[in-house]
């Protein structure tokens, strides 16, 4: 009988091959953190493994708790929806405990900004740069709110500005935004991938950004993110005991 919790990673999946190529360098980074964490990854959709399919494994090794973290940067449908659903549907031997999202958190700007120093800029330009936050976009209004409080957030830590943009479902647009801080008289003007894995989605942003002077990789498997995940499950653990999500 295992008595250590499990910590399950959920992405979203993509059939872009670089995601999930992502995703598992992040968890090979959460495990060098954390040896003696057994850490399983699942996807929602497009990769294998299933999330059922790995609770179903789970529970037949004898395992019965289980973390379940959400690899997503906002609380919008597949947190709120999704994910519980198919947890719900787990089995039931199984005693699970979802942690909240991983946004929005004072690592992931300090991450965002390891990837902007990554691709050219210093600390030394940030009083002169304006930076688009570019994230995936969604539906939910709450999510969206979220990705402008943390754009207002990191304004305030030295960047000439910072706008929210979006690669689908709300607006702006990342080249719209792009625009903007060149009307507002930038010196330079840098795009932030508030994205954890390549595909679709931030292809379109990278589009958006050609006329940008600087563009930061997407978060993947910056030691920020694989540190911020720890913190949530540690949290998840503290807070609550686990419990059963039927």
């Amino acid at each position: 009988m295992h008595q250590r919790p499990v910590l399950l990673v959920i992405a979203h999946g993509s059939r872009d091959p670089r995601h999930a190529a992502t995703v598992h360098a992040l968890i090979r980074q959460v495990r060098s953190l954390r040896p003696g964490l057994r850490v399983e990854t699942s996807f929602l959709d497009f990769n294998i493994p299933s999330v059922h399919g790995v609770l179903k494994s789970l529970a037949a090794e004898g395992v019965r708790d289980v973390v379940a973290l959400p690899l997503l940067l906002t609380r919008a449908f597949h947190a709120k929806a999704d994910i519980p659903a198919v947890l719900r549907d787990a089995p039931p031997q199984l005693r699970i405990r979802q942690t909240e999202v991983l946004g929005p958190s004072p690592l992931l700007l300090r991450a965002l900004e390891r990837r902007l120093y990554e691709a050219g800029l210093t600390p030394a330009d940030k009083s002169s740069t304006g930076v688009v936050l570019a994230s995936a976009g969604s539906t939910d209004p709450e999510a969206i709110a979220v990705i402008g409080g943390i754009a207002r957030e990191w304004r305030q830590t030295g960047w000439r500005a910072v706008l929210p943009a979006f690669a689908s479902a709300s607006l702006p647009r990342t080249e719209d935004a792009v625009r903007d801080l060149r009307a507002l008289g930038c010196q330079k003007v840098a795009v932030a991938q508030y994205v954890l894995a390549p595909g679709f989605l931030p292809d379109r942003i990278r589009r958006g950004a050609v006329e940008a002077d600087v563009l930061g990789n997407v978060l993947g498997a910056a030691p920020e993110v694989a540190t911020l995940i720890l913190k949530q499950v540690e949290t998840a653990m503290l807070r609550l005991p686990l419990q059963s999500i039927a």
